[in-house]
């Protein structure tokens, strides 16, 4: 191609074309010009573009990345391991020592302790629903032992906390689904046209902060012994207690008086407990109330 039709291809001046020919040149690749009326710019031929322009963190950010349980549950282990491969044969030495250094000493354990992955009979039928943008009738249980039926559109697919999470359009709204909550599902004829501009991380941004909001309806005010700020975060999480640390107050006894959000007065109850004396519910009075009931059953039971 001439200068003239590069230009007019990428749409840039035909002086960007003569510097980045150069440049391209300069960094090896095979980019050469004839001269004269039939000129132009050309490649040699056979020349394939190789992954040498990653660096080395960016070539380890790949393997670390690349995480082997989710994949393997989508029904991708084995492509994602040929791909592996593949990525590793095409890098340079350096970028391909580091990333097999990177795989060698880091791995990602998504659930949390004492908490396996949620069971999800049909994730793989869901995640190719999504990608083939088919739709499907489900049978789904909600919270407690409700079960509906659902025509739903996949969108997306969330993997949080080991759990699976589906965003789907149902009736003209987009909802989560928890997908290890799905009881039985059919794949419908056709094919659905996603909505222009569904964006998947904001989408799930969105409703991960609406379902916070949702979760803690109260507030709790309590004192707490600064020494046992700590197991106050390993108890409610560090939101929570960052949250809380933000209006926080230090009494003439050293203690802290904190705002703790909270989903119900009897959830509270078992989580506050856990910090024993170190910390006293001052508000609301039938939190507190309920804090001094279980403690003299417990009193009770233990003189026996």
């Amino acid at each position: 191609m001439t200068a003239a039709e590069l230009s007019a291809e990428l749409e840039v001046s035909i002086r960007t074309v003569y510097r980045d020919v150069e440049a391209l040149s300069s960094s090896g690749v095979p980019v050469y010009a004839d001269r004269g009326p039939a000129g132009g710019y050309q490649l040699l031929d056979g020349y394939r573009t190789r992954l040498t322009g990653l660096t080395s963190a960016e070539a380890s950010s790949l393997f670390l990345a690349g995480l082997p349980g989710p994949a393997a549950e989508l029904g991708l282990g084995e492509v994602a391991a040929a791909a592996e491969l593949k990525v590793l044969a095409a890098l340079p030495p350096e970028p391909r020592s580091q990333a097999a250094m990177m795989r060698e000493r880091f791995h990602l354990d998504v659930p949390g302790w004492y908490r396996g992955s949620d069971e999800a009979p049909f994730l793989t039928e869901v995640a190719e629903a999504v990608w083939e943008q088919r739709p499907l009738r489900m049978r789904y249980r909600r919270w407690g032992p409700e079960e509906v039926d659902r025509d739903i559109h996949p969108y997306g697919l969330i993997l949080k906390g080991g759990s699976w999470y589906l965003a789907a359009e149902t009736s003209g709204e987009f909802r989560t689904y928890r997908v290890g909550r799905i009881l039985r599902i059919e794949v419908l004829p056709g094919r659905f046209d996603r909505r222009p501009g569904f964006d998947l991380v904001a989408f799930w941004s969105k409703f991960a902060a609406e379902f916070s909001a949702r979760m803690y309806t109260g507030v709790a005010t309590v004192r707490l012994d600064p020494d046992y700020l700590g197991l106050l975060r390993y108890t409610i999480g560090n939101d929570i207690t960052d949250a809380a640390l933000d209006d926080a107050a230090t009494g003439p006894d050293g203690r802290l008086r904190l705002a703790v959000p909270i989903e119900s007065v009897r959830h509270a109850r078992w989580q506050l407990l856990r910090l024993g004396s170190a910390l006293e519910v001052l508000d609301p009075p039938d939190l507190r109330k309920l804090m001094a009931e279980t403690i003299e059953e417990l009193a009770q039971m233990y003189r026996g």
